[in-house]
């Protein structure tokens, strides 16, 4: 699908998913991505079933495609998977790591390293996911890759919001982040799997508070006022 106008449609609306540019939940029209993206209906069903296929969109008998829910139903099956998949990833990845793969992990790391420092909250997101998505492709386990994608997918979204500026997430942990990444490949390298799988769990530990403030944000705070007086009998 390399160079062809398919395969701008599915990076493209795989980033807009991402980014929550698209909502969770929100219809995929075809008309307007057909002529988005200059595609007959076909070729456009074939990049739709695609990303169904990954978990990116839901495709509904006689409704269409939407865009993955993210529901409490779903975070909490994310809840549960998350640290099983993350630290058996980590393991395997320092089991089977390849060295072109330490490398590319290393690239990731930096371009991660230089999107904190920018601010920017779409490069924060992103190349986050892709640092784990390599860690992934070093596992060499499709079963846990296939998990791993679809985690990531709701990770990445939920990680628009705690990257942002003032969002609660502060520079020190965001610090913290980096280090740990940088911790992670080192493990990797030194094949030491027990240390990895460790940093998995301390990374998701890191991350999962406020993961929860994504899914239960703090009430607002406003004055209740005086409480009605009762009226004597």
């Amino acid at each position: 699908m390399r160079g062809t106008a398919k395969s701008v449609a599915y990076e493209d609306l795989k980033r807009a998913i991402l980014t929550m540019e698209r909502q969770p939940g929100s219809p995929l029209e075809e008309s307007e991505l057909c002529d988005r993206y200059g595609l007959s209906r076909t070729p456009l069903r074939e990049v739709l079933q695609l990303l169904s296929g990954e978990g990116y969109v839901t495709l509904q008998l006689n409704r269409g495609a939407r865009v993955s829910d993210m529901t409490h139903y779903t975070l909490r099956d994310f809840f549960l998977a998350a640290p099983l998949i993350y630290s058996a990833i980590l393991r395997l990845a320092a089991q089977n790591a390849t060295p072109a793969q330490i490398t590319e992990l290393k690239d990731a790391q930096e371009a991660f390293r230089t999107a904190l420092t920018s601010g920017d909250v779409t490069d924060r997101a992103l190349t986050n996911d892709q640092f784990h998505r390599i860690t992934g492709h070093m596992a060499g386990n499709s079963y846990l890759q296939a998990s791993l994608d679809r985690l990531l997918i709701d990770h990445t979204r939920i990680a628009m919001t705690f990257f942002r500026p003032n969002s609660g997430a502060k520079e020190d942990r965001l610090e913290l982040a980096c280090r740990q990444h940088d911790e992670m490949i080192a493990a990797i390298e030194n094949g030491d799997e027990e240390r990895a799988a460790e940093l998995a769990l301390e990374h998701w530990a890191l991350s999962r508070d406020q993961i929860e403030l994504f899914v239960m944000p703090a009430g607002l705070e406003a004055p209740l006022g005086a409480p009605p007086k009762q009226k004597s009998a």
